[in-house]
């Protein structure tokens, strides 16, 4: 029995006509009702679509229509039904990170790949930085700091020098974007069990943003991060290209 699909696609005129070509040949289900979600676009989209159904069942499958496409597989119209039977699925948990502004507001969000913490003035970011409780740095003066995880890890983290995590590593890479002090500190392996907080001294000289992939915070006082293992994405990817082989041909180019 052929799988339900729902088909989903970023507003690129080449996602939009891969949509409308693939609904015409197989059908559309609401995403509700699918056994799999098609998400055409690129890595952003991705990222979109996933946050989007994190409350449904259904994995999603993305399809290359953007311009990395890491988390993405090839384009192609013809056996979509055979592909999507083979795909060999991947479960991520997001970051959850909660963000005190200057003002006293909280601000809760979701990240799949990373929450980063970025200087918003001219002057470099100071950040203290606790793990589980405990002090483990007294002053990072930066120009930013992240905390990927696995799945994230060759994005931002990766472009910031930050290591290239095993999908299944249960652990989540602590990475300084341009560290001064402590001279080239470019951060920690922490157990995914770790909840890490950034606590910004001097907010008012030296201000400072927070990101959880596209949802960003200014002016914030604190950032807590910790693993979410109570949400659950399911991934899709054609044999052999599965996410844990990604990882690891990223290594080698």
């Amino acid at each position: 029995m052929p799988l339900k699909i729902s088909f989903t696609a970023s507003h690129a005129e080449t996602a939009q006509t891969a949509r409308a070509a693939l609904v015409t040949r197989y059908g559309n289900a609401t995403m509700e009702a699918a056994d799999v979600i098609v998400a055409l676009g690129g890595d952003g989209f991705m990222l979109q679509t996933l946050h989007a159904t994190q409350h449904l069942d259904a994995p999603v499958y993305g399809m290359n229509r953007g311009t990395i496409g890491f988390l993405m597989n090839d384009y192609a119209e013809s056996d979509l039904q055979a592909r999507l039977a083979q795909a060999e699925e991947a479960v991520i948990n997001p970051l959850a990170m909660t963000a005190t502004g200057v003002d006293g507001s909280e601000t809760r969000a979701l990240a799949i790949n990373e929450v980063s913490l970025l200087r918003a003035g001219a002057q470099a970011a100071k950040l203290k930085i606790t793990v589980d409780g405990r002090l483990r740095m007294a002053e990072l003066v930066c120009d930013g700091a992240l905390v990927a995880t696995p799945a994230g890890s060759t994005a931002y983290n990766y472009s910031a020098h930050g290591p290239i995590l095993p999908i299944g590593s249960d652990v989540l890479a602590l990475t300084a974007m341009s560290a001064f002090r402590p001279r080239r500190w470019r951060g920690a392996l922490l157990p995914k069990s770790a909840t890490v907080r950034f606590d910004v001294l001097e907010p008012g000289k030296r201000p400072v943003m927070a990101e959880a992939d596209a949802k960003s915070v200014r002016d914030v006082l604190a950032v807590e991060i910790q693993s979410e293992p109570s949400v659950r994405h399911r991934i899709l990817f054609d044999p052999g290209h599965g996410l844990e082989e990604r990882l690891i041909n990223e290594q080698f180019t």
